[in-house]
């Protein structure tokens, strides 16, 4: 009887592991798999505004001299945006 449990065991874990990944988007679907062009374009804008929001309250501490070199770049991409 050990043996048969045993057996279903092994069986039911080799059906798992070759159905994975049906498995993982049955039940952990893909957010970004419905998204329209407009989400998208939304989405990167907020991150976009997230970032410029970081960068102008490092810079509204000390002014522009409290930015890297690397920042005012960023910046100056972000705004051209």
């Amino acid at each position: 009887m050990t043996g048969v449990v045993i057996l279903l065991i092994i069986v039911a874990a080799v059906l798992l592991f070759f159905n994975r990944e049906w498995i993982k988007n049955r039940f952990f679907p893909d957010e970004h798999k419905n998204y329209t062009i407009d989400d998208q374009f939304n989405s990167d804008k907020r991150d976009r505004e997230k970032e410029i929001d970081r960068l102008l309250s490092k810079m509204g501490k000390n002014g522009i001299n409290d930015l890297s070199a690397k920042d005012r770049k960023r910046l100056d991409e972000l705004s051209k945006m």
